[in-house]
């Protein structure tokens, strides 16, 4: 049958078309099943985006969202899961909340009227989110940031793709701007008026924010506990305050080993930065009779220990009670480090031996022993329970001038694990000593 010239090019136009959409998944379109994550803050996408300046094709011009309970995936987000509808709304990728600049950020940051250091330039922020990536991406933990202050690592965390961000902000003059931002996100971002390093008080009865109880804050946040050897069910992000840094991280251990606390609900682990020196006494390891202590012993015994990042103290705002802040000239402001460490509790800490139940007297039993680092181990058991010295000494294979300040913290778990097992050990071998919330022991 003839057909005329317009006829023939539309026929023609057809088959062009189809067999273009046939081999385009070969040759020209993205996989869809390829996936691919920029390291750039608000570069994050589900669908493979086109290179260079090339552009999209017509038939994904325009940004996709299907509703989860269709079955479908969301477009161009920032968050890789999708909880479910209504829950969140991860941020799109064309779109990152402004960190502002230096100048403006420590403006908001006078505001505090106590000394606290601030992270007020976004590219520190950025470096700190860097090395948080695999978190983000796993998406399987809760990050809650302690004292987030004007909210510049809060935004970073966001534009960096973090599902559920939980600010801690303790200071009434940040908690405005923060709520502001959390309505922004729906649910994406919680803000709570508390003071992480004031959480469980001794005492009972009810608490004004911004202290608490973290059994009511886990519960108002819907987060349960679960097993000791599950996946870690939180992360937590901050500064430690240089004020009563040590006093916090004897609190933390006490209720590490106990698994009180935050660390009722799982392996809670901490990613802060810490002061060089007691990041330093941290990681120091036997035969460093100076700096070698329990603080040492029973942080590395319990938990993974590993050092992401330092830097100068000076790259930090640090604002003191006048709203002050520290003099340029001060050299030891200057030279001072902070050190970004992560902190993961060991999944094996507890056994039948060592249980929450007596983990609190395996901490004693290590101060006492750290209490004079150059006495002989042997001394200090038999003192516990005479003539028991020389059987455990055998046991763990040391020598009889084996010091106290020599023993590794494995070996100081194992030897508590042999005392429990003998049953020559009450807890009567324990000086009494109390942990109070604002003056712990330490050695």
């Amino acid at each position: 049958m003839a057909a005329c010239g317009g006829c023939r090019f539309f026929v023609l136009t057809l088959r062009t078309l189809c067999g273009t959409s046939r081999s385009a998944s070969l040759c020209t379109l993205p996989s869809a099943t390829h996936r691919t994550f920029s390291t750039s803050v608000g570069t994050y996408s589900l669908d493979p985006l086109p290179s260079g300046s090339r552009k999209t094709p017509a038939p994904v011009a325009k940004p996709e969202r299907i509703s989860p309970s269709s079955g479908g995936v969301q477009r161009n987000l920032s968050a890789v899961a999708v909880p479910l509808q209504g829950q969140f709304r991860p941020l799109c990728r064309y779109d990152p909340l402004d960190l502002g600049d230096v100048e403006e950020n420590t403006q908001k940051a006078l505001a505090c009227k106590h000394l606290r250091q601030f992270i007020v330039d976004p590219s520190l922020a950025r470096i700190v989110t860097d090395h948080l990536a695999g978190d983000i991406d796993d998406g399987k933990a809760v990050i809650f940031e302690c004292n987030p202050g004007p909210g510049v690592l809060t935004r970073a965390l966001l534009n960096r793709g973090a599902q559920r961000v939980v600010a801690l902000e303790s200071d009434t003059n940040f908690l405005p701007d923060l709520k502001d931002l959390e309505r922004k996100l729906d649910g994406q971002l919680d803000v709570v008026h508390c003071d992480f390093f004031k959480l469980d008080p001794l005492g009972h009865g009810s608490m004004k924010p911004p202290v608490m109880y973290s059994e009511k804050l886990f519960s108002e946040l819907a987060i349960s506990e679960v097993p000791w050897t599950a996946d870690v069910p939180v992360k937590i992000v901050g500064i430690f305050s240089q004020r009563n840094e040590k006093n916090i991280l004897w609190k933390l251990i006490y209720n590490l080993f106990e698994r009180r606390s935050i660390f009722h609900y799982g392996r809670v682990e901490l990613i802060m930065f810490i002061s060089q020196k007691e990041y330093a006494k941290l990681v120091t390891r036997p035969r460093d009779y100076r700096n070698y202590q329990a603080f040492s012993v029973l942080w590395q015994m319990a938990c993974d220990i590993e050092l992401l990042h330092e830097e100068p103290l000076s790259s930090f705002l640090t604002v003191t009670k006048n709203s002050g802040r520290p003099s340029s000239k001060n050299t030891s402001y200057q030279s001072d480090k902070l050190c970004l460490v992560r902190i993961t509790p060991r999944e094996d800490l507890f056994n039948s031996h060592l249980t929450p139940l007596n983990g609190s007297t395996l901490v004693l039993m290590v101060k006492q022993c750290l209490a004079k680092r150059k006495s002989r181990l042997i001394e200090q058991i038999n003192s516990w329970s005479p003539g028991s010295g020389s059987e455990l000494i055998s046991k763990l294979s040391f020598l009889d001038d084996t010091m106290t300040g020599d023993v590794y913290p494995d070996e100081f778990k194992r030897l508590f694990e042999l005392m429990e097992q003998s049953g020559n050990f009450t807890q009567s071998w324990l000086y009494e000593e109390m942990l109070e919330t604002t003056n712990t022991g330490h050695a």
